[in-house]
């Protein structure tokens, strides 16, 4: 096995472009894309786009056959860094959540007349969409406990599905044009293959997008923004028979499929977070004075700076492994570095932010500086596309599947035990010895 930690001297210039982009154009505008309003939004981040489209680097997460790069994980994560310190920065780069994974699930599940329809308007741009999975009364963390159902209706001529229940953070979903929606088909069917995927178009009937959740990251009330978080019912939706993503029960199959790539894209954004934090904290050491010196001549800053350091190293290196593994090997093959560093990744970002808030004291905790809001983004790290706790138990049973109790349950690395076998084994040695003596 060989390792390389080089990147290629083309791709490095591309991230330099992105890199500068980012930080000239986009960081400007989080300060009032706010007051843009959405139009605001998509006006002036549209001559960016077409820079974007120009070096290629647009929808890299799609294959070239549907307008993307086909670039693999590894580079997509070395973007997702530089995208991350930015909430609107992948608007850019045609790569936004939920966007770009439903593009992923509709290039790999989608009939030709559902690409045509739907992906590549999608990928232009003309379109937004919302993936909408999560319940209020079914825990996120089994999906296999959905209430929402989904029933072929074969009255009246042609097959129609009918979908019922209850959504709610379907992100972008106040601004969606269409939606695609995870619902039980076969509650008697095994738990992964119960449920299946629909296209829903936005203004179907009985499509109720009741508001936009107010949440710790978005405390406000607010409708049709970007980012949102809608709750949304669903009443006797009809949908026609071509409705349906994939086959009947591959609902959980295409989920899996999507939150793979979306998990290290996550990371990487995260790590993107917690470099931002990380230079307003060495920069606030540099000035600021307490108690007769420089914070930076605190042994607990120091302490924090070094330790934040070490903590987005590892977790670089942790994902970008993870990144190379499902490159390499496939999405199954990294199920257990994915889950590693879905939970690590988020602790990191929620730590290095913690102490960056800390270090800039009332000015880190005021809405003057992005810390704030960046500690409420980082707490909801820990909860979506699955909660840590799940991670952890799902890395443990990996790991334990490897291990097996000794015989008569003697720990392998019993000295006494060991003792009295290096002596069988090397007898004639000792033997020898103790015959010079």
């Amino acid at each position: 096995m060989s390792w390389d930690f080089s990147t290629d001297a083309d791709f490095q210039e591309q991230l330099d472009w992105m890199d500068e982009l980012v930080r000239r154009e986009i960081w400007p505008l989080e300060a009032i894309w706010h007051e843009l309003g959405l139009e605001g939004l998509r006006e002036a981040i549209a001559p960016l786009q077409e820079q974007v489209k120009a070096r290629g680097l647009w929808a890299t997460h799609l294959p070239p056959e549907l307008g993307g790069q086909g670039m693999g994980q590894v580079r997509l994560g070395l973007m997702h860094e530089i995208l991350g310190t930015s909430p609107i920065a992948p608007l850019a780069f045609g790569n936004a959540a939920p966007d770009s994974g439903n593009s992923e699930i509709l290039a790999m599940a989608g009939t030709p007349e559902q690409k045509e329809r739907w992906l590549h308007p999608l990928l232009a741009g003309d379109l937004r969409s919302a993936f909408s999975m999560t319940e209020p009364d079914s825990p996120g963390s089994d999906p296999t406990q959905l209430k929402t159902r989904a029933v072929l209706d074969a009255k009246g001529g042609d097959d129609e599905w009918v979908i019922d229940g209850h959504k709610w953070f379907s992100s972008n979903g106040s601004i969606a044009d269409f939606l695609i929606v995870m619902a039980v088909t076969d509650p008697d069917a095994r738990g992964s293959q119960c449920a299946s995927m629909f296209i829903v178009p936005r203004d179907a009937p009985g499509v109720d997008i009741v508001r936009d959740v107010p949440t710790m990251e978005h405390p406000w009330e607010q409708f049709g923004a970007y980012g949102g978080h809608s709750e949304i019912l669903y009443e006797n939706v009809r949908l026609p028979a071509d409705a349906l993503l994939g086959g009947v029960g591959d609902g959980f199959m295409l989920a899996q499929a999507r939150l793979g790539p979306g998990r290290i894209h996550h990371c990487m954004r995260w790590l993107g977070v917690a470099r931002r934090a990380f230079d307003m904290m060495c920069e606030r050491a540099t000035y600021r004075q307490a108690h007769g010196s420089l914070l930076a001549d605190k042994q607990t800053v120091q302490n924090w700076i070094a330790d934040s350091a070490a903590e987005m190293q590892a977790a670089r290196l942790m994902t970008l492994h993870a990144a190379w593994v499902m490159d390499t090997q496939g999405a199954r093959a990294a199920m257990v570095d994915i889950a590693l560093i879905k939970f690590y990744g988020a602790k990191v970002l929620h730590d290095v932010v913690d102490r960056a808030l800390q270090t800039h004291g009332s000015l880190g905790y005021s809405t003057d500086l992005p810390l704030e809001q960046m500690y409420r983004f980082a707490r909801a790290a820990r909860i979506y596309d699955g909660p840590d706790e799940v991670h952890r138990q799902t890395v443990a049973r990996r790991i334990l599947h490897g291990y097996s109790p000794p015989p008569g349950e003697v720990p392998s690395e019993h000295l006494p035990t060991r003792r009295e076998q290096a002596r069988e084994r090397f007898a004639d040695l000792l033997g020898a010895l103790t015959a010079n003596d």
